[in-house]
Protein backbone atom coordinates (compact mmCIF):
# COMPACT_ATOMS: atom_id res chain seq x y z
CA UNK A 1 0.00 0.00 0.00
CA UNK A 2 1.01 3.79 -0.51
CA UNK A 3 1.19 5.81 2.45
CA UNK A 4 1.55 9.34 2.23
CA UNK A 5 3.03 10.94 5.56
CA UNK A 6 3.98 9.33 8.61
CA UNK A 7 5.46 5.83 9.63
CA UNK A 8 3.45 4.96 12.46
CA UNK A 9 4.33 3.03 15.32
CA UNK A 10 2.43 2.20 18.00
CA UNK A 11 2.91 1.82 21.60
CA UNK A 12 0.64 1.64 24.50
CA UNK A 13 -2.22 2.98 22.28
CA UNK A 14 0.06 6.20 21.30
CA UNK A 15 0.75 6.50 17.69
CA UNK A 16 4.77 7.44 17.25
CA UNK A 17 5.78 9.49 14.08
CA UNK A 18 8.94 7.78 12.87
CA UNK A 19 9.15 9.91 9.46
CA UNK A 20 8.24 13.56 8.67
CA UNK A 21 5.02 14.44 6.92
CA UNK A 22 4.95 14.42 2.79
CA UNK A 23 7.09 11.11 3.08
CA UNK A 24 5.72 8.64 0.50
CA UNK A 25 6.14 5.11 1.69
CA UNK A 26 5.36 2.33 -0.77
CA UNK A 27 5.39 -1.61 0.93
CA UNK A 28 5.86 -4.45 -0.21
CA UNK A 29 3.99 -5.63 -3.59
CA UNK A 30 2.89 -2.20 -5.11
CA UNK A 31 6.52 -1.03 -4.31
CA UNK A 32 8.08 -3.96 -5.98
CA UNK A 33 5.28 -3.41 -9.20
CA UNK A 34 5.89 0.14 -9.62
CA UNK A 35 9.65 -0.65 -9.65
CA UNK A 36 9.48 -3.67 -12.06
CA UNK A 37 6.99 -1.50 -14.23
CA UNK A 38 9.66 1.60 -14.48
CA UNK A 39 12.31 -0.15 -15.33
CA UNK A 40 10.42 -2.21 -17.79
CA UNK A 41 9.35 1.31 -19.41
CA UNK A 42 13.28 2.46 -19.66
CA UNK A 43 13.54 -0.87 -21.58
CA UNK A 44 10.50 -0.54 -24.03
CA UNK A 45 11.21 3.10 -24.47
CA UNK A 46 15.03 1.72 -26.27
CA UNK A 47 13.98 -1.74 -27.86
CA UNK A 48 12.49 -0.44 -31.08
CA UNK A 49 16.14 0.99 -31.69
CA UNK A 50 17.66 -2.38 -31.82
CA UNK A 51 19.85 -4.06 -34.36
CA UNK A 52 20.33 -2.74 -37.88
CA UNK A 53 16.51 -2.00 -38.80
CA UNK A 54 15.95 -0.18 -35.17
CA UNK A 55 14.73 3.07 -35.77
CA UNK A 56 15.82 6.60 -34.20
CA UNK A 57 14.94 8.72 -31.36
CA UNK A 58 14.33 12.90 -31.60
CA UNK A 59 14.84 13.97 -28.13
CA UNK A 60 14.65 17.77 -27.35
CA UNK A 61 15.72 19.18 -24.13
CA UNK A 62 14.50 21.89 -22.18
CA UNK A 63 16.28 24.44 -24.00
CA UNK A 64 15.10 23.04 -27.23
CA UNK A 65 18.38 21.27 -28.55
CA UNK A 66 17.98 18.41 -30.12
CA UNK A 67 19.56 14.73 -30.34
CA UNK A 68 18.83 12.26 -32.84
CA UNK A 69 20.21 8.64 -32.11
CA UNK A 70 19.60 5.33 -31.49
CA UNK A 71 22.26 4.45 -29.64
CA UNK A 72 20.78 3.34 -26.26
CA UNK A 73 22.83 5.39 -23.64
CA UNK A 74 22.54 8.32 -25.63
CA UNK A 75 18.77 7.93 -25.28
CA UNK A 76 18.87 7.16 -21.77
CA UNK A 77 21.33 9.91 -20.89
CA UNK A 78 19.19 12.65 -22.47
CA UNK A 79 16.14 11.31 -20.89
CA UNK A 80 15.58 12.85 -17.69
CA UNK A 81 14.66 9.83 -15.79
CA UNK A 82 12.99 10.51 -12.60
CA UNK A 83 12.31 7.26 -11.04
CA UNK A 84 15.00 5.62 -8.63
CA UNK A 85 14.09 1.84 -10.49
CA UNK A 86 14.22 3.68 -14.11
CA UNK A 87 17.74 5.59 -12.91
CA UNK A 88 19.63 1.92 -11.78
CA UNK A 89 18.34 0.81 -15.56
CA UNK A 90 20.20 3.97 -16.78
CA UNK A 91 23.60 2.65 -15.07
CA UNK A 92 22.99 -0.15 -16.68
CA UNK A 93 23.38 1.29 -20.15
CA UNK A 94 26.73 3.82 -18.83
CA UNK A 95 28.27 0.67 -17.05
CA UNK A 96 28.07 -1.39 -20.19
CA UNK A 97 29.36 1.83 -22.18
CA UNK A 98 31.97 2.55 -20.04
CA UNK A 99 32.93 -1.27 -20.00
CA UNK A 100 32.91 -2.02 -23.29
CA UNK A 101 31.39 0.97 -25.38
CA UNK A 102 28.98 -0.95 -27.31
CA UNK A 103 25.74 -3.25 -26.28
CA UNK A 104 23.98 -0.73 -24.04
CA UNK A 105 20.53 -1.40 -25.73
CA UNK A 106 20.72 -5.07 -25.46
CA UNK A 107 21.92 -4.42 -21.60
CA UNK A 108 18.67 -2.61 -20.90
CA UNK A 109 16.35 -4.61 -23.02
CA UNK A 110 17.59 -8.08 -21.24
CA UNK A 111 17.18 -6.50 -17.54
CA UNK A 112 13.41 -5.42 -18.65
CA UNK A 113 12.41 -8.42 -19.88
CA UNK A 114 14.19 -10.58 -16.55
CA UNK A 115 12.04 -8.43 -14.50
CA UNK A 116 8.89 -8.89 -16.39
CA UNK A 117 9.60 -12.74 -16.37
CA UNK A 118 10.04 -12.39 -12.18
CA UNK A 119 6.58 -10.38 -11.89
CA UNK A 120 5.06 -13.04 -13.43
CA UNK A 121 6.75 -15.64 -11.05
CA UNK A 122 6.04 -13.02 -8.11
CA UNK A 123 2.11 -13.22 -9.23
CA UNK A 124 2.36 -17.06 -8.90
CA UNK A 125 3.66 -16.27 -4.94
CA UNK A 126 7.49 -17.01 -5.38
CA UNK A 127 9.41 -15.17 -3.51
CA UNK A 128 12.00 -12.75 -5.05
CA UNK A 129 14.60 -14.19 -2.77
CA UNK A 130 14.59 -17.71 -4.98
CA UNK A 131 13.84 -15.64 -7.84
CA UNK A 132 17.25 -14.39 -7.65
CA UNK A 133 18.72 -17.51 -6.38
CA UNK A 134 17.90 -18.72 -9.75
CA UNK A 135 18.63 -15.93 -11.91
CA UNK A 136 22.28 -15.53 -9.88
CA UNK A 137 22.96 -19.31 -11.13
CA UNK A 138 21.44 -18.45 -14.49
CA UNK A 139 23.86 -16.07 -15.20
CA UNK A 140 26.50 -17.78 -14.21
CA UNK A 141 25.58 -21.01 -16.53
CA UNK A 142 24.71 -18.42 -19.14
CA UNK A 143 28.73 -16.93 -19.05
CA UNK A 144 30.02 -20.45 -19.03
CA UNK A 145 28.23 -21.23 -22.17
CA UNK A 146 29.02 -18.11 -23.67
CA UNK A 147 32.92 -18.54 -22.91
CA UNK A 148 32.35 -22.05 -24.53
CA UNK A 149 30.68 -20.06 -27.53
CA UNK A 150 33.97 -17.85 -27.75
CA UNK A 151 35.95 -17.89 -31.21
CA UNK A 152 39.67 -16.70 -30.72
CA UNK A 153 40.71 -13.33 -32.65
CA UNK A 154 43.95 -11.39 -32.86
CA UNK A 155 45.38 -8.66 -34.06
CA UNK A 156 46.08 -10.00 -36.93
CA UNK A 157 42.58 -11.03 -37.88
CA UNK A 158 42.30 -8.15 -40.15
CA UNK A 159 38.82 -9.46 -41.58
CA UNK A 160 37.24 -10.40 -38.38
CA UNK A 161 38.23 -7.22 -36.68
CA UNK A 162 36.42 -5.38 -39.52
CA UNK A 163 33.43 -7.16 -39.17
CA UNK A 164 33.27 -6.58 -35.58
CA UNK A 165 33.58 -2.42 -36.08
CA UNK A 166 30.96 -3.78 -38.81
CA UNK A 167 28.58 -4.77 -36.63
CA UNK A 168 29.20 -2.10 -33.99
CA UNK A 169 28.18 0.57 -36.47
CA UNK A 170 25.10 -1.05 -38.35
CA UNK A 171 22.03 0.56 -37.57
CA UNK A 172 23.25 3.72 -36.90
CA UNK A 173 22.16 5.22 -40.08
CA UNK A 174 25.86 5.57 -42.38
CA UNK A 175 25.80 2.16 -44.03
CA UNK A 176 27.47 3.77 -47.12
CA UNK A 177 30.42 4.83 -45.16
CA UNK A 178 30.68 2.36 -42.95
CA UNK A 179 33.43 -0.31 -44.62
CA UNK A 180 35.88 2.73 -45.20
CA UNK A 181 35.58 4.02 -41.48
CA UNK A 182 35.69 -0.09 -39.98
CA UNK A 183 39.00 0.29 -42.12
CA UNK A 184 40.48 3.20 -40.31
CA UNK A 185 39.02 2.11 -37.29
CA UNK A 186 41.32 -1.33 -37.27
CA UNK A 187 44.34 0.62 -38.58
CA UNK A 188 43.83 2.80 -35.70
CA UNK A 189 43.32 -0.10 -33.26
CA UNK A 190 46.22 -1.83 -34.86
CA UNK A 191 48.78 1.62 -34.24
CA UNK A 192 47.93 2.32 -30.42
CA UNK A 193 47.62 -1.56 -29.10
CA UNK A 194 49.95 -2.28 -26.79
CA UNK A 195 51.41 -6.25 -26.04
CA UNK A 196 51.99 -6.88 -22.67
CA UNK A 197 53.19 -10.26 -20.75
CA UNK A 198 51.02 -11.76 -24.33
CA UNK A 199 47.96 -9.95 -23.59
CA UNK A 200 46.89 -6.75 -25.87
CA UNK A 201 46.09 -4.02 -24.21
CA UNK A 202 44.00 -0.55 -25.93
CA UNK A 203 44.10 2.74 -23.90
CA UNK A 204 40.78 3.88 -26.49
CA UNK A 205 42.05 7.60 -24.60
CA UNK A 206 44.81 6.78 -26.97
CA UNK A 207 42.50 7.34 -30.15
CA UNK A 208 40.99 11.11 -30.22
CA UNK A 209 37.91 12.18 -31.97
CA UNK A 210 37.86 15.29 -33.54
CA UNK A 211 34.18 16.02 -35.21
CA UNK A 212 33.46 18.74 -37.69
CA UNK A 213 30.63 18.64 -40.27
CA UNK A 214 30.55 20.36 -43.72
CA UNK A 215 30.99 17.08 -45.39
CA UNK A 216 29.94 13.47 -45.64
CA UNK A 217 30.68 10.61 -43.36
CA UNK A 218 32.78 8.74 -46.16
CA UNK A 219 35.39 11.86 -45.73
CA UNK A 220 36.14 10.57 -42.24
CA UNK A 221 39.80 10.37 -42.17
CA UNK A 222 42.50 9.25 -39.79
CA UNK A 223 45.45 11.28 -38.86
CA UNK A 224 48.90 9.73 -38.04
CA UNK A 225 49.23 11.94 -34.94
CA UNK A 226 47.21 14.70 -33.51
CA UNK A 227 44.74 17.33 -34.59
CA UNK A 228 44.38 20.49 -32.00
CA UNK A 229 41.50 22.59 -32.49
CA UNK A 230 43.12 25.78 -32.64
CA UNK A 231 44.90 27.96 -35.21
CA UNK A 232 48.79 29.25 -35.47
CA UNK A 233 49.12 32.24 -32.86
CA UNK A 234 50.62 34.71 -35.07
CA UNK A 235 49.94 35.54 -38.75
CA UNK A 236 53.97 36.01 -39.26
CA UNK A 237 54.47 32.51 -38.33
CA UNK A 238 54.79 29.70 -41.27
CA UNK A 239 51.46 27.89 -41.88
CA UNK A 240 53.46 24.70 -42.76
CA UNK A 241 56.45 23.15 -41.50
CA UNK A 242 57.24 19.76 -43.29
CA UNK A 243 60.11 17.55 -40.95
CA UNK A 244 58.75 19.11 -37.92
CA UNK A 245 60.85 19.35 -34.47
CA UNK A 246 58.25 19.68 -32.17
CA UNK A 247 58.88 21.15 -28.97
CA UNK A 248 56.32 20.40 -26.10
CA UNK A 249 56.09 23.23 -23.42
CA UNK A 250 54.03 22.97 -19.98
CA UNK A 251 55.40 26.84 -19.08
CA UNK A 252 54.61 30.29 -20.64
CA UNK A 253 56.45 32.30 -22.66
CA UNK A 254 55.89 35.26 -21.51
CA UNK A 255 57.66 37.51 -18.20
CA UNK A 256 56.59 35.40 -14.80
CA UNK A 257 55.18 37.54 -12.13
CA UNK A 258 57.75 37.51 -8.94
CA UNK A 259 56.46 34.67 -6.62
CA UNK A 260 55.90 37.15 -3.48
CA UNK A 261 54.16 40.48 -3.78
CA UNK A 262 56.35 43.35 -4.85
CA UNK A 263 56.32 46.51 -5.35
CA UNK A 264 58.66 47.72 -8.49
CA UNK A 265 58.91 51.68 -7.75
CA UNK A 266 60.78 53.68 -10.92
CA UNK A 267 61.21 56.69 -10.55
CA UNK A 268 62.98 58.27 -14.20
CA UNK A 269 61.99 57.46 -17.57
CA UNK A 270 65.49 55.22 -18.03
CA UNK A 271 64.67 52.94 -15.50
CA UNK A 272 61.21 52.17 -17.48
CA UNK A 273 63.37 51.75 -20.57
CA UNK A 274 65.78 49.19 -18.57
CA UNK A 275 63.37 47.68 -16.95
CA UNK A 276 61.48 47.22 -20.14
CA UNK A 277 64.82 46.32 -22.30
CA UNK A 278 64.97 43.45 -19.43
CA UNK A 279 61.97 42.23 -20.09
CA UNK A 280 62.48 41.91 -23.66
CA UNK A 281 65.67 40.38 -23.04
CA UNK A 282 64.41 37.35 -21.06
CA UNK A 283 61.59 36.89 -23.80
CA UNK A 284 64.07 36.79 -26.41
CA UNK A 285 66.41 34.42 -24.18
CA UNK A 286 63.55 32.11 -24.31
CA UNK A 287 63.16 32.33 -28.10
CA UNK A 288 66.62 31.59 -28.45
CA UNK A 289 66.64 28.48 -26.11
CA UNK A 290 63.83 26.92 -28.82
CA UNK A 291 65.58 27.73 -31.44
CA UNK A 292 68.98 26.43 -30.21
CA UNK A 293 67.52 23.56 -29.10
CA UNK A 294 66.48 23.06 -33.15
CA UNK A 295 63.05 23.10 -32.42
CA UNK A 296 60.94 24.84 -35.45
CA UNK A 297 57.44 23.79 -33.82
CA UNK A 298 56.43 25.02 -30.65
CA UNK A 299 52.90 23.77 -28.97
CA UNK A 300 52.82 25.28 -25.36
CA UNK A 301 50.12 24.51 -22.56
CA UNK A 302 49.81 27.86 -21.22
CA UNK A 303 50.07 31.26 -22.93
CA UNK A 304 52.21 32.81 -25.39
CA UNK A 305 53.33 36.90 -24.80
CA UNK A 306 53.03 39.09 -27.64
CA UNK A 307 56.03 40.26 -28.15
CA UNK A 308 57.17 35.89 -27.79
CA UNK A 309 54.76 35.60 -30.87
CA UNK A 310 57.01 38.55 -32.60
CA UNK A 311 60.27 36.29 -31.92
CA UNK A 312 59.00 33.42 -32.52
CA UNK A 313 57.30 34.63 -36.14
CA UNK A 314 60.75 36.39 -36.52
CA UNK A 315 62.80 32.68 -36.41
CA UNK A 316 60.07 31.23 -38.82
CA UNK A 317 59.05 29.04 -35.84
CA UNK A 318 54.96 28.18 -35.79
CA UNK A 319 53.50 27.74 -32.36
CA UNK A 320 50.28 26.82 -31.27
CA UNK A 321 49.26 28.02 -27.31
CA UNK A 322 47.05 27.20 -24.64
CA UNK A 323 46.61 23.71 -25.95
CA UNK A 324 44.16 21.01 -23.50
CA UNK A 325 46.24 19.03 -21.31
CA UNK A 326 45.03 16.39 -22.93
CA UNK A 327 46.39 17.20 -26.01
CA UNK A 328 49.41 17.63 -25.02
CA UNK A 329 49.47 14.20 -23.89
CA UNK A 330 48.68 12.68 -26.51
CA UNK A 331 51.14 14.86 -28.60
CA UNK A 332 53.85 13.31 -26.51
CA UNK A 333 52.67 10.23 -27.65
CA UNK A 334 52.36 10.43 -30.98
CA UNK A 335 55.68 12.15 -31.47
CA UNK A 336 57.66 10.42 -28.93
CA UNK A 337 58.42 14.58 -27.44
CA UNK A 338 58.81 14.92 -23.79
CA UNK A 339 56.56 17.75 -22.10
CA UNK A 340 59.28 20.00 -20.66
CA UNK A 341 57.84 22.19 -17.51
CA UNK A 342 60.76 24.43 -17.47
CA UNK A 343 62.16 26.29 -20.61
CA UNK A 344 65.81 25.73 -19.26
CA UNK A 345 66.00 22.23 -19.18
CA UNK A 346 64.90 21.65 -23.17
CA UNK A 347 67.17 19.59 -25.03
CA UNK A 348 67.19 18.55 -28.01
CA UNK A 349 66.18 14.60 -26.87
CA UNK A 350 62.68 16.23 -25.53
CA UNK A 351 61.61 17.61 -28.90
CA UNK A 352 59.31 14.91 -30.90
CA UNK A 353 58.81 14.81 -34.56
CA UNK A 354 56.65 14.74 -37.38
CA UNK A 355 56.76 14.70 -41.13
CA UNK A 356 54.06 17.45 -41.57
CA UNK A 357 52.70 20.08 -38.83
CA UNK A 358 50.27 22.09 -41.00
CA UNK A 359 47.24 24.53 -40.23
CA UNK A 360 44.32 23.65 -42.38
CA UNK A 361 40.57 25.03 -42.73
CA UNK A 362 37.89 22.39 -41.80
CA UNK A 363 34.17 23.85 -41.73
CA UNK A 364 35.45 27.54 -41.82
CA UNK A 365 37.62 26.69 -38.60
CA UNK A 366 41.55 26.74 -38.59
CA UNK A 367 42.70 23.85 -37.15
CA UNK A 368 46.71 22.34 -36.43
CA UNK A 369 47.32 18.85 -37.99
CA UNK A 370 50.60 17.37 -36.43
CA UNK A 371 50.87 13.92 -38.47
CA UNK A 372 53.63 11.93 -40.48
CA UNK A 373 54.19 10.64 -36.94
CA UNK A 374 56.82 7.78 -36.99
CA UNK A 375 55.44 5.19 -34.56
CA UNK A 376 52.47 6.96 -32.98
CA UNK A 377 51.41 5.58 -29.91
CA UNK A 378 47.86 8.33 -30.00
CA UNK A 379 46.43 8.71 -33.39
CA UNK A 380 43.16 11.02 -34.62
CA UNK A 381 40.31 10.36 -36.39
CA UNK A 382 38.33 13.21 -38.05
CA UNK A 383 34.95 12.56 -37.89
CA UNK A 384 32.64 14.26 -40.57
CA UNK A 385 28.99 14.81 -41.39
CA UNK A 386 26.74 16.46 -43.42
CA UNK A 387 25.11 18.49 -40.25
CA UNK A 388 26.00 18.81 -36.76
CA UNK A 389 23.47 16.04 -35.77
CA UNK A 390 24.72 13.64 -38.83
CA UNK A 391 28.40 13.86 -37.49
CA UNK A 392 27.23 13.48 -33.72
CA UNK A 393 25.36 10.14 -34.77
CA UNK A 394 28.34 9.14 -37.14
CA UNK A 395 31.13 9.87 -34.03
CA UNK A 396 28.32 7.78 -31.76
CA UNK A 397 29.16 4.80 -34.02
CA UNK A 398 32.59 5.30 -34.37
CA UNK A 399 32.55 4.96 -30.96
CA UNK A 400 30.37 2.00 -30.52
CA UNK A 401 33.53 0.22 -33.20
CA UNK A 402 36.11 1.73 -31.29
CA UNK A 403 34.54 -0.08 -28.12
CA UNK A 404 33.70 -3.32 -29.62
CA UNK A 405 36.68 -4.09 -31.26
CA UNK A 406 38.81 -3.04 -28.33
CA UNK A 407 37.10 -5.50 -26.18
CA UNK A 408 37.48 -8.00 -28.66
CA UNK A 409 41.36 -8.03 -28.47
CA UNK A 410 41.55 -7.47 -24.67
CA UNK A 411 39.67 -11.14 -24.31
CA UNK A 412 40.71 -12.25 -27.59
CA UNK A 413 37.27 -14.14 -28.36
CA UNK A 414 34.44 -12.86 -30.50
CA UNK A 415 30.77 -14.48 -31.08
CA UNK A 416 28.66 -14.90 -33.68
CA UNK A 417 25.75 -11.93 -33.36
CA UNK A 418 22.45 -11.49 -34.76
CA UNK A 419 20.53 -13.26 -31.86
CA UNK A 420 22.43 -16.26 -32.31
CA UNK A 421 24.39 -16.36 -28.72
CA UNK A 422 21.13 -15.75 -27.17
CA UNK A 423 18.95 -18.65 -28.70
CA UNK A 424 22.02 -21.18 -28.11
CA UNK A 425 22.32 -19.77 -24.33
CA UNK A 426 18.44 -20.13 -23.54
CA UNK A 427 18.34 -23.91 -25.27
CA UNK A 428 21.78 -24.71 -22.35
CA UNK A 429 20.05 -22.89 -19.81
CA UNK A 430 16.85 -25.09 -20.41
CA UNK A 431 18.73 -28.28 -20.17
CA UNK A 432 20.28 -26.75 -17.51
CA UNK A 433 16.96 -26.07 -15.61
CA UNK A 434 16.31 -29.68 -15.14
CA UNK A 435 18.82 -30.40 -12.57
CA UNK A 436 16.81 -28.41 -10.51
CA UNK A 437 13.16 -29.01 -9.18
CA UNK A 438 10.87 -26.90 -7.23
CA UNK A 439 10.54 -23.20 -7.68
CA UNK A 440 14.73 -22.34 -8.42
CA UNK A 441 13.71 -24.16 -12.06
CA UNK A 442 11.06 -22.04 -12.78
CA UNK A 443 13.36 -18.67 -12.24
CA UNK A 444 15.82 -20.31 -14.20
CA UNK A 445 13.32 -21.22 -17.34
CA UNK A 446 12.68 -17.22 -16.41
CA UNK A 447 15.99 -16.43 -17.15
CA UNK A 448 16.35 -18.52 -20.34
CA UNK A 449 12.81 -17.30 -21.67
CA UNK A 450 14.44 -13.54 -20.86
CA UNK A 451 17.33 -14.04 -23.45
CA UNK A 452 15.33 -14.80 -26.39
CA UNK A 453 13.79 -11.42 -26.14
CA UNK A 454 17.29 -10.13 -28.42
CA UNK A 455 16.19 -12.32 -31.74
CA UNK A 456 12.23 -11.57 -30.76
CA UNK A 457 13.51 -7.70 -30.81
CA UNK A 458 15.51 -8.19 -33.72
CA UNK A 459 13.14 -9.68 -36.06
CA UNK A 460 10.45 -7.34 -35.07
CA UNK A 461 12.31 -4.20 -35.76
CA UNK A 462 12.81 -5.36 -39.31
CA UNK A 463 8.93 -6.09 -39.75
CA UNK A 464 9.22 -9.97 -39.42
CA UNK A 465 7.22 -12.75 -38.21
CA UNK A 466 8.97 -12.77 -34.65
CA UNK A 467 7.63 -16.27 -33.54
CA UNK A 468 8.06 -17.99 -36.95
CA UNK A 469 11.73 -16.69 -37.12
CA UNK A 470 12.32 -18.13 -33.72
CA UNK A 471 11.24 -21.28 -34.06
CA UNK A 472 13.62 -21.57 -37.06
CA UNK A 473 16.46 -20.64 -34.77
CA UNK A 474 15.79 -23.00 -32.29
CA UNK A 475 15.41 -26.06 -34.73
CA UNK A 476 18.74 -25.10 -36.31
CA UNK A 477 20.33 -24.82 -32.65
CA UNK A 478 18.87 -27.88 -31.89
CA UNK A 479 20.81 -29.15 -34.96
CA UNK A 480 23.69 -28.05 -33.43
CA UNK A 481 24.83 -25.17 -35.73
CA UNK A 482 25.05 -22.62 -32.79
CA UNK A 483 26.45 -20.02 -35.21
CA UNK A 484 22.71 -19.45 -36.95
CA UNK A 485 20.95 -16.13 -36.29
CA UNK A 486 18.63 -14.22 -37.86
CA UNK A 487 19.49 -12.61 -41.65
CA UNK A 488 17.17 -9.55 -41.17
CA UNK A 489 17.39 -8.01 -45.04
CA UNK A 490 16.30 -11.12 -46.08
CA UNK A 491 14.02 -12.39 -43.61
CA UNK A 492 15.80 -15.80 -42.66
CA UNK A 493 17.81 -17.66 -40.68
CA UNK A 494 21.88 -17.90 -41.67
CA UNK A 495 25.43 -18.47 -40.22
CA UNK A 496 26.30 -15.14 -38.61
CA UNK A 497 29.52 -15.67 -38.73
CA UNK A 498 28.87 -15.90 -42.89
CA UNK A 499 27.00 -13.02 -43.13
CA UNK A 500 30.42 -11.26 -41.24
CA UNK A 501 27.86 -10.51 -38.27
CA UNK A 502 30.45 -11.03 -35.01
CA UNK A 503 30.19 -9.36 -31.83
CA UNK A 504 32.93 -9.22 -28.65
CA UNK A 505 32.58 -11.74 -26.23
CA UNK A 506 33.11 -9.07 -23.69
CA UNK A 507 29.88 -7.06 -25.25
CA UNK A 508 27.65 -10.29 -24.31
CA UNK A 509 28.86 -11.16 -20.72
CA UNK A 510 29.01 -7.58 -19.47
CA UNK A 511 25.26 -7.25 -20.74
CA UNK A 512 24.20 -10.29 -19.58
CA UNK A 513 26.55 -9.69 -16.09
CA UNK A 514 25.12 -6.12 -15.40
CA UNK A 515 21.34 -7.15 -16.82
CA UNK A 516 20.78 -9.41 -14.19
CA UNK A 517 22.79 -7.77 -11.57
CA UNK A 518 19.99 -5.14 -12.03
CA UNK A 519 17.25 -6.66 -12.03
CA UNK A 520 18.38 -8.80 -8.97
CA UNK A 521 18.64 -5.62 -7.13
CA UNK A 522 15.53 -4.33 -8.02
CA UNK A 523 13.95 -7.20 -7.01
CA UNK A 524 15.05 -7.33 -3.93
CA UNK A 525 13.51 -3.63 -2.94
CA UNK A 526 9.98 -3.82 -1.18
CA UNK A 527 9.79 -1.05 0.47
CA UNK A 528 10.71 2.19 -1.39
CA UNK A 529 10.37 5.31 1.22
CA UNK A 530 10.82 8.65 -0.79
CA UNK A 531 11.10 11.92 1.38
CA UNK A 532 9.14 15.23 0.59
CA UNK A 533 10.53 16.57 -2.23
CA UNK A 534 12.44 20.37 -1.49
CA UNK A 535 10.31 22.85 -2.93
CA UNK A 536 12.76 24.97 -5.51
CA UNK A 537 10.94 28.28 -4.50
CA UNK A 538 9.29 29.53 -1.07
CA UNK A 539 6.59 31.62 -1.66
CA UNK A 540 6.99 34.81 -0.31
CA UNK A 541 4.73 36.21 2.67
CA UNK A 542 2.85 38.91 2.23
CA UNK A 543 3.71 42.11 4.24
CA UNK A 544 1.85 42.72 6.95
CA UNK A 545 -0.21 45.61 6.79
CA UNK A 546 0.49 47.91 9.19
Amino acid sequence: MANKGAMIGQLGGQPILILPEGTLRQIGRDAQKNNIAAAKAVADAVRTTLGPMGMDKMLVDSIGDIVITNDGVTILEEMEVEHPAAKMMVEVAKTQNEEVGDGTTTSVVIAGELLKNAEELIDQNIHPTVITKGFHKAKEEALKILEEMGIPVSLKDKDLLKKIALTAMTGKSMEKASPKIAELIIEAIQTVAEVEKGKIKIDKDNIKRVKKHGASAEETKLIKGVVIDKEVVHPGMPKRIENAKIALLDTALEVKETETDAQIRITSPEQLQAFIEQEQKMIKQMVEKIKEVGANVVICQKGIDDLAQHYLAKEGILAVRRAKKSDMEALAKATGGRIITNLEDLTEKDLGEAKLVEERKIAGEAMVFIEGCKNPKAVTILVRGSTEHVVEEVDRAVEDAIGAVASALELGKVLPGAGAPEVEVAIKLREFAERFSGKEQLAILAFANALEIIPRTLAENAGLDSIEILAQLRVEHDKGNRNVGINLFEGKVEDAIKMGVVEPLKVKTQAIKSAAEAAEMILRIDDVIAAKKIEETSTPKPPEEY
